[in-house]
């Protein structure tokens, strides 16, 4: 039963992650709320959910790697006067809010809102309704290559407010890539680009305060499987969000939320 929890947290954290929904939001919601993955407690819930954040990091690393790769070497050859060095470079910029932010509030924010489950579903509700009207009422007038700084800083602002479980990292920077015209195509990439330095610099954190080393080397079969399933089913979905906005708008990760947000309540008002 345990294996098969994990695998479920596991599908869980590689859709939510990717998919405008919050993963954050929806493991705490299937471990807390509907009780899957229960065994996930104390010190190691916060450090099984990096791990899963792993698996998705991991799926990014392996799905963007060329791209990485160019923006590396352009980034510190040639600069910002070439667009892949200067993508990187604006990824750089993006991630600086989320860093500070992550940082100086991680442990408030654990505390209030991580076990908030009604405002959880709040929030769930409320940015699918943003989604879906900064999508529909912005025009798809320009690619991430015709971004600025400050477009990439006014994302990686937003990108705070993904710290709240609920509103969803993918979520709020494809939202405020929307608002500045960019097209859905190059939203949800840019969105997919910023992760990789959010994610890994969580991982980090969580190793070097030694937590995580502790709890893996006691329980590795479960980190391992959760980690190994987040990265299949990460890819997977990377590639179905990359195909799907070729054709269609966000209403439907709106109608989603809602419909999370509602049964989250309702569980709640009957549990």
């Amino acid at each position: 039963m345990k294996i098969i929890e994990t695998i479920i947290l596991g599908i869980v954290q590689g859709i939510a992650e990717f998919l405008p929904i919050s993963s954050s939001a929806h493991l705490i919601i299937f471990r807390d709320v509907f009780g899957i993955g229960s065994f996930v407690t104390g010190d190691m819930e916060l450090s099984f959910d990096i791990a899963l954040h792993f698996g998705t990091f991991l799926a990014i690393l392996v799905f963007f790697f060329k791209d990485f790769w160019k923006m590396f070497i352009k980034g510190f050859t040639k600069g910002t006067k070439d667009p892949d060095g200067k993508m990187m470079w604006m990824i750089v910029v993006a991630t600086i809010p989320a860093a500070i932010f992550g940082v100086l509030f991680e442990d408030v924010i654990t505390d209030l809102v991580r076990t908030n489950y009604a405002l959880i579903a709040i929030c769930l509700a409320i940015m699918g309704i943003i989604i879906k009207y900064c999508d529909k009422l912005n025009e798809e007038s320009r690619s991430f290559k015709d971004m600025s700084f400050r477009d990439a800083l006014l994302v990686g602002c937003a990108q705070v407010c993904a710290l709240i479980p609920g509103f969803s990292r993918s979520g709020t920077t494809i939202s405020m890539a929307r608002v500045l015209k960019i097209n859905r195509s190059d939203a949800a990439r840019f969105s997919f680009y910023l992760s990789a330095p959010v994610v890994l610099g969580a991982v980090a954190i969580k190793v070097l305060k030694g937590e995580m080393i502790s709890l893996i080397t006691y329980d590795p079969k479960t980190f391992i499987i959760g980690v190994v399933i987040s990265f299949v089913s990460g890819l997977l979905c990377i590639k179905f969000l990359l195909n799907y906005i070729k054709k269609h708008d966000y209403n439907i990760f709106m109608w989603y939320r809602l419909l999370m947000a509602l049964i989250v309540l309702v569980v709640l008002l009957f549990k």
